[in-house]
């Protein structure tokens, strides 16, 4: 397909993409893949929501490009925070989770005059998209109170370029206030006014029926298919300290023209594919039809007939949730994502359980719909995004399927607890022990939603046929609280935001790195002291703050590896002027130094830098180790592994990794060796300097949640004659390695856990910690051969045979107790009391086991022949409780119900079937009481 082409048919979603894409590439603006749906260093975002996140440190000046236009087609996920609209998803025309953003950027280039114009070249020309410009309308922002006491009128200016574009002047609106028509990137920062672009779907499309209503009016007709963004201001949020004031700051407000004025667009690839395509609704276009064909068929559905019925149970309806979350789970798992009870995780978890259940709406009880669509997602979008090819894809159906399994058995159990929940509520029905009002807790109703995926109307329904008020007051209190807690899982996990004064200072330079050259440094000058209070000029001894030098030889964390510690000295090294910490990125390109100064130290001053090499050399050994165990994982495990953190510090390097199994000991022993194995080869570390494309086509492993630039990226490879690729391992990577392999001397894993639903976890020693693993293990094996006294080589059997003993010990033990409980049972016969014509025994026994508790029951309803048995012991701290009713008495005595009734009394709870249940507690001082009330419960009964 040419972009020069008239298209006189529909365009497709990938034709649309691409020629969206090369438009822009025509007006000279470099084509940038999309970034990953895990943002890269940004704690305010749960997942990449708009095109521009990606190019954030390039609109607020932090970071430079060797481009100055872009454009993209970036992945985007709108589900938590406050972008939380998941229950819409499916049910309207235009909600999704996962979308597809178009844009162009201006860095500083050009502005309103030509976005415009090329925005409507490429909506209008007949050449591109052809859309009838009689449909269009465009808006311009019409004015409000952007700042306290700052008020910006009509954007005049981008109204006038509009009318340029022969746009007639009644179809350009003017709509005040900052909700639809300003932007801003955060409470302070790069904002400006927006323009955007609406098509008219004609009255069939107006929810709410209107057939001849005007733009803007919001009923559906009206549909926002582009919105181009003005980066014209800088907000700036000013802090004062008054003079002699304690604690007491001020704060000013007010928007600066920007330097360099930038232009953000995003065009909704959904919503622009409807309008091509001649839909209303952006599922009925190819984008969405062939996964709702296979949703059907997998479900057993036919799509035509479900589209007739939109009633929410089943439908058209269930089949677009599926779509839709099929695209969202397999781009957010082929990015790293995986489910699990926080944070990310937790959401995609939601929106993996929320299409499985519209699954089992439409019959399809199998776990085994949301797996086939990742593969239809694949096929569909594979072209566009390459992610979803090779390893970063491999893992992703394996691990739907055992989520999606997982669910089935979990939904299974939800369901009996909802049970377990709402029969005691009413067990007593009729009796004198009914409650006025049976209310099912919100907060136990919430805990089956979350927990087990019970969606609410399934709840609420289930409460109703049994007669029981659900809190739904209390259900989304619940709900508020647990996204409260999803927020900071994310958010609580991020850096601490940097100084804002570091903006400014990288402005003016950057720090130049020379910790891959060596660990000490001479005549590093002093660029900046940043403080709490922002930046000053100087810090007195045994104060703290941030340094930033022109350059040092100090490693900042990042990239897994912890930050070097150190000192600064004066240029001879005979005197220490500052202790350093730690150090980290305020800002992309800057180094900040956490010192305690130990003299005067002064902006302009020239210091010495010495980072600690012997504690560098240890995080080196551990880092390239965490580089042979990655390879080594994926060459035991499979190529599905793919890193999902690490950190490498001075005692121990520590791998996360996607894998869906424990990892025994035979894979950890072969890991192990393979790994030891390229150590004593010895090659000698390559680390070269590319391009991110030539560095992915040299084969060097990368990850999506990653960011890396487009160039000068850095290649660690350890070479290995003996493979077919000629090396053992090759990453981008920006820590330090060590020289030659053989330089870590051992690695020893010691720790392989969980941390995840599909993340395994890996601990690992080198070098002198291996060896002193070693010695502390050998040690160990010597004690223990002591105590047992017998030599090392035979401590393994004498182990077994004492735990054998000790198991026989055991269930000795068991026996003699259910004799003793058995003993008591002429003695229990003795206590037998008569309630209305009805043997009755209630006592506490002791010395008793669970086992023995229920034999005493079954024995005492035998030796009774008619009757009713109630038991009771304490039990570690608790309560434990047991009530018989022989056959032909539960009719009359429920036990379940009067087990119910004696749990109340002891702070507990449970159930079980007529004629004999089960109950335990947690108030052993109440249990006489509980079992001498019994005659009383069971009069009204008889």
């Amino acid at each position: 397909m040419s972009g020069t082409q008239t298209k006189a048919k529909s365009w497709s979603g990938n034709e649309i993409r691409e020629a969206f894409l090369r438009f822009f590439e025509s007006k000279g603006h470099r084509r940038v893949r999309s970034s990953s749906l895990v943002p890269h260093g940004d704690p305010t975002l749960l997942f990449t929501n708009a095109g521009m996140n990606q190019f954030k440190d390039v609109f607020l000046g932090l970071e430079k490009r060797d481009y100055t236009r872009a454009t993209s087609a970036q992945k985007c996920v709108r589900a938590g925070g406050k972008h939380n609209d998941l229950e819409n998803v499916g049910f309207t025309k235009r909600h999704h989770t996962f979308f597809e953003m178009l844009g162009n950027f201006s860095f500083g280039d050009y502005f309103k005059k030509e976005a415009i114009a090329y925005a409507w070249k490429l909506v209008t020309s007949p050449q591109w998209f052809a859309i009838d410009k009689s449909k269009l309308y465009v808006t311009v922002f019409g004015g409000a109170e952007v700042a306290p006491g700052s008020t910006l009128g009509v954007d005049e200016e981008a109204k006038k370029f509009w009318l340029e574009q022969s746009v007639t002047p009644e179809r350009v609106v003017a709509v005040p206030g900052l909700k639809e028509n300003f932007w801003a990137m955060g409470d302070t920062g790069p904002c400006g006014p927006c323009s955007e672009i609406h098509y008219d779907m004609g009255p069939a499309a107006s929810d709410l029926g209107h057939t001849d209503c005007k733009f803007p009016c919001d009923c559906g007709r009206y549909v926002e298919i582009w919105n181009l963004v003005f980066m014209q201001y800088n907000r700036v949020v000013e802090m004062s300290v008054p003079p002699d004031a304690v604690n007491v700051r001020r704060y000013a407000e007010r928007l600066e023209p920007l330097p360099k004025p930038c232009v953000d667009t995003g065009m909704g690839l959904e919503r622009v594919a409807a309008v091509l395509q001649g839909v209303i609704s952006n599922y009925d276009t190819d984008l969405f039809v062939p996964l709702m064909k296979r949703a059907a068929e997998l479900c057993g559905v036919d799509l035509e007939r479900e589209e007739r019925l939109e009633g929410g149970k089943g439908g058209a309806a269930s089949l677009r949730v599926i779509a839709d979350h099929a695209r969202a789970t397999t781009f957010l798992m082929a990015d790293g994502v995986l489910p699990s009870n926080e944070g990310r995780g937790y959401v995609l978890r939601k929106i993996m359980r929320r299409a499985i259940r519209h699954a089992r709406l439409l019959g399809q009880k199998q776990p085994v719909v949301l797996t086939e669509m990742v593969f239809a997602v694949q096929r569909l979008m594979e072209e566009a995004y390459p992610e979803l090819r090779g390893p970063s894809f491999a893992h992703v159906p394996r691990a739907v399927k055992a989520e999606e399994e997982q669910f089935v058995r979990t939904l299974d159990i939800g369901l009996e607890k909802l049970e377990d929940d709402l029969r005691p509520l009413t067990a007593f029905v009729g009796t004198p022990f009914e409650e006025k009002e049976a209310v099912y807790s919100g907060e136990k109703a919430f805990k089956l939603y979350d927990t087990y995926g019970l969606p609410f109307d399934f709840i609420a329904d289930a409460a109703r046929d049994y007669r029981v008020i659900l809190d739904a007051i209390g259900f989304e209190r619940a709900m508020e609280e647990q996204r409260t807690r999803a927020r900071a899982s994310w958010k609580g996990g991020a850096k601490e935001a940097a100084n804002p004064a570091y903006a400014e200072i990288a402005n003016r330079f950057k720090t130049e790195p020379d910790f891959y050259c060596g660990t000490t440094g001479k005549d590093c000058r002093i660029e900046a002291i940043v403080t709490k209070l922002g930046p000053v000029n100087e810090l007195k001894p045994g104060e703290s703050g941030e340094v930033v030098l022109d350059r040092t030889v100090i490693y900042a964390e990042s990239g897994g590896q912890v930050a070097d510690t150190g000192a600064f000295y004066d240029n001879s090294e005979s005197q220490i002027l500052a202790e350093v910490k730690g150090a980290f990125y305020p800002v992309a390109g800057l180094v900040a130094h956490k010192i305690v100064a130990k003299e005067t130290l002064r902006v302009g001053d020239r210091v010495a830098v010495v980072a600690d090499a012997a504690r560098r050399e240890l995080i080196m050994r551990n880092h390239t180790g965490t580089h042979l165990v990655h390879a080594a994982l994926r060459n035991i495990l499979g190529t599905h592994v793919k890193q999902a953190g690490s950190e490498n510090s001075p005692e121990r390097l520590r791998f996360d990794f996607s894998h869906f199994a424990h990892v025994d000991a035979e894979e950890l022993r072969d890991i192990e060796q393979q790994v030891n194995e390229e150590i004593r080869l010895n090659t000698e570390i390559e680390t070269n300097v590319t391009s991110l494309e030539d560095a992915l086509a040299s084969g060097a492993l990368a990850f999506f949640g990653d960011k890396y630039p487009e160039h000068n990226v850095r290649v660690v490879t350890i070479p290995d004659p003996r493979a077919a690729r000629g090396f053992y391992s090759k990453e981008l990577c920006g820590g330090t390695h060590v020289k030659r392999a053989g330089d870590i001397g051992v690695l020893k894993i010691v720790n392989e856990e969980s941390v995840a639903a599909g993340v395994r976890r890996v601990e690992a020693l080198t070098g002198t910690g291996a060896l002193e693993h070693y010695q502390r293990q050998a040690q160990l094996l010597t004690q223990l051969a002591s105590h047992l006294n017998v030599g090392q080589d035979d401590i393994l059997a004498t182990v077994e045979k004492l735990t054998q003993t000790a198991r026989q010990l055991e269930k000795q033990l068991g026996e003699q107790k259910r004799k003793g409980a058995l003993g008591q049972l002429e003695d229990l016969v003795a206590q037998v009391q008569v309630v209305k014509g009805v043997k009755v025994i209630a006592a506490e026994v002791e010395n008793v086991d669970r086992e023995g508790l229920r034999q005493l029951v079954d024995s005492l309803r035998q030796k009774l022949g008619s009757g009713v048995v109630a038991l009771g012991m304490p039990e570690n701290g608790k309560v434990a409780l047991i009530a018989g009713v022989t056959k032909d008495l539960t009719a009359k005595v429920h036990a379940g119900k009067l087990i119910q009734a004696l749990a109340k009394q002891v702070g507990g709870s449970g159930g079980g079937r007529p004629d004999l249940a089960e109950a335990g507690g947690k108030d052993t001082s109440a249990l006489k009481s509980a079992l001498s009330s019994i005659p009383s419960l069971l009069e009204p009964l008889l």
